[in-house]
């Protein structure tokens, strides 16, 4: 190999082996000026690992955009549509000689890359979540995750093949920790203001066998404008996935949207490269199930829905999805990347589910570059050799 690859290094409350392939950090190689072989190796390792650091790297922003694009040349559409007000994705700030590439981070930062003011806001559980963690916990070091996210619109257009996280302006202080507050007692140290990732290649290895059989005739269809639809909605306190209280803008209130817009994918994408399956589902956004039956062969004695299904009740939907997911963000399985200045992250979305962690006060400055662009088309999902497989 002409790169040179190092494993992540861990938090003492990851299981090790669980990581075995997950994380790797990129040595000797420039990702502004790859060759093409380079490029080649860099693109295999993303798919065996799914997340990819590069350390102590210089990025422009057209760089950083034409980097970002190799993955998926035929498109170059931001991989968001909806990055309005009336959005829970908000306003994001797009720079302006590059508007693919949005300007992300906490604090107001002047002067920055043709952009004279920008007031930039960390995502907070407290303005999404049902419930919050007091303020005395707070100022004592407690958080959460924001949201367990797939980088994608989930309308109209394709989820992103990957995306790019580069840090410019990193606050350091003391680390936090990140409570599930859901009965379990679960916790995770985390650096301040990390990023959390896991693995949707584990997700789908630790479901029970009737639930892989379920996961790989599965698919889910999301709502019209899902961005739009759940912002007065509330999240769960792991968040993953929402409280289900009739909140959601009703569908004849959303902006106008069609049917056949309506995004539908699989539970399970198949990997590029390895075609290693990994459970990818946005637990958010997601509307709807529809199964299909068991293939002529398989025993249904143990089998869920084996004469297929289409589920429509929200909080079903909701209440199977979680019960799938939650799992694998115990904190055994999340990797909270600590980062550092000049940091760049690219990863798979394809592979990885990744939330916001911590809080910062509007003192602690952090800003960053993100960037994804919507894919030319969906993603794979299981083969029927992997359907008979698994159902």
């Amino acid at each position: 190999m002409i790169i040179a690859l190092k494993p992540l290094p861990l938090p003492a409350s990851a299981d090790a082996s669980n990581f075995t392939q997950f994380g790797r950090e990129v040595l000797g190689v420039d990702p502004a000026n790859l060759t093409s072989e380079q490029f080649g190796e860099v693109r295999e390792a993303l798919y065996k690992h799914d997340v990819l650091v590069f350390r102590n790297v210089v990025l422009t922003p057209k760089q950083q955009y034409a980097f970002t694009k190799a993955f998926d040349p035929a498109f170059e559409k931001d991989g968001h549509k909806e990055r309005t007000k009336k959005s829970l994705l908000g306003p994001f700030i797009p720079i302006p000689s590059v508007p693919q590439v949005q300007l992300i981070g906490n604090g107001t930062v002047y002067d920055h890359e043709g952009i004279e003011e920008a007031k930039l806001v960390h995502r907070s559980h407290k303005t999404f979540h049902k419930t919050i963690v007091s303020p005395e916990d707070e100022a004592a070091g407690a958080t959460r995750f924001y949201r367990w996210d797939i980088a994608a619109a989930l309308y109209e257009i394709s989820p992103p093949r990957v995306t790019t996280l580069y840090g410019l302006r990193i606050p350091r202080g003391p680390p936090q920790v990140c409570r599930y507050d859901d009965g379990t007692g679960d916790e995770l140290p985390v650096p301040l203001a990390s990023t959390g990732f896991v693995s949707g290649k584990t997700m789908f290895a630790l479901l029970p066998l009737q639930l892989k059989s379920l996961a790989v005739r599965a698919r889910v269809k999301y709502a019209p404008h899902p961005w739009v639809w759940m912002t007065p909605a509330h999240a769960k306190s792991t968040g993953l996935g929402m409280e289900s209280e009739g909140l959601e803008v009703p569908y004849d209130e959303l902006p106008a949207w069609k049917e056949e817009k309506r995004t539908i994918l699989p539970f399970v994408w198949k990997t590029p490269t390895t075609g290693e399956l990994a459970f990818q589902v946005h637990g958010c956004g997601a509307a709807e199930i529809l199964v299909d039956p068991l293939p002529a062969g398989a025993a249904p004695k143990e089998a869920l829905y084996p004469d297929g299904a289409h589920l429509v009740d929200l909080e079903e939907v909701r209440e199977l999805l979680y019960k799938m997911q939650r799992p694998a963000i115990a904190p055994q399985f999340v990797y909270p990347h600590d980062w550092f200045e000049n940091d760049l992250i690219l990863f798979n979305n394809g592979g990885v589910m990744q939330s916001v962690v911590g809080a910062l006060g509007p003192e602690q400055i952090r800003v960053f570059h993100e960037c994804n662009l919507a894919g030319s088309d969906d993603p794979a999902g299981p083969s029927a050799e992997d359907v008979r497989k698994w159902a």
